[in-house]
């Protein structure tokens, strides 16, 4: 029997990276699938690929930065499969020119962020936890961040907004506990495709060195990686599990901060 065989799944930013390949898993483990993103292409794409491997899957044009169009998310799945189990807050956005420190941080950048980043997580979870009470329960997994536990040298509002993701994560996870409602957090490090790692230009070829020196497995996280981390926790594997924020950074966060410095001058005792 598929993991999450009879199970209903909302994904947003489905059409790219991590929640496309998400998507693709959750339907391959045999949930009923709803692809949300505001790319109505890269949405057509994932979606007729999943069908073509019998996947069952629908596209739902999404701004989930707009609060109706997040109530009609989760309408949709309701309208179209009669429930809703399993909803994954993927999708966010970050401006890395215009997200900076916080002196020269612009305040419009600032609402826009915790708009689509914190406002966004609030509003899907606001409005699924209904559905789900009713059904009996289910798995809601934000995708967090790194930056969301750390300090960074820019995207201020970036990691300010995956705090709170961190934190209302916990929250959800508190107050509706005993209805049968699980909440975690996936806090990912740096995570891109093969082929964009091969393909980067100089900039981000030298900022993925920079990552790579730092974790302790020698890669770059691939979308799979945050993909199956969701699939379990959407699953009943996980179902003692709640209120978690699970790293998955390839260990960048679990070593103290003077270990590559101590490794470079070759001391050790």
């Amino acid at each position: 029997m598929s993991r999450l065989e009879n199970k209903v799944a909302i994904v947003t930013g489905a059409a790219s990276g991590m929640g496309e390949a998400t998507a693709k898993l959750f339907a391959a483990q045999g949930a009923k699938v709803v692809a949300a993103d505001i790319n109505v292409a890269g949405l057509e794409r994932v979606v007729a690929e999943v069908k073509a491997a019998g996947g069952e899957i629908v596209a739902k044009q999404v701004d989930i930065g707009n609060e109706e169009m997040i109530k009609d998310m989760i309408q949709t799945a309701v309208d179209t499969y009669g429930r809703l189990d399993i909803l994954m807050n993927n999708a966010a956005r970050l401006d890395f020119h215009k997200d900076v420190n916080v002196k020269d941080m612009d305040v419009f950048e600032w609402d826009e962020t915790m708009r689509y980043n914190l406002k966004s997580v609030m509003l899907g979870t606001k409005y699924a936890l209904p559905v789900m009470i009713e059904n009996g329960g289910g798995s809601i997994i934000n995708t967090a961040s790194m930056g969301g536990q750390v300090g960074e040298m820019t995207k201020s509002a970036y990691a300010a907004a995956k705090a709170g993701v961190i934190s209302l994560t916990r929250s959800t996870a508190v107050q509706f506990g005993k209805q049968g409602i699980r909440c975690n957090a996936i806090a990912p490090g740096m995570v891109m495709p093969k082929d964009r790692i091969d393909n980067a230009p100089e900039a981000l070829a030298a900022l993925i060195d920079i990552y790579k020196d730092i974790k302790l497995l020698d890669r770059i996280g691939d979308p799979m990686d945050i993909a199956n981390l969701a699939l379990f926790l959407a699953s009943d594997e996980s179902s003692f599990i709640t209120g978690q924020v699970i790293n998955s950074d390839g260990g960048m966060l679990v070593q103290n901060p003077t270990v590559n410095a101590l490794k470079k001058a070759n001391i050790s005792w």
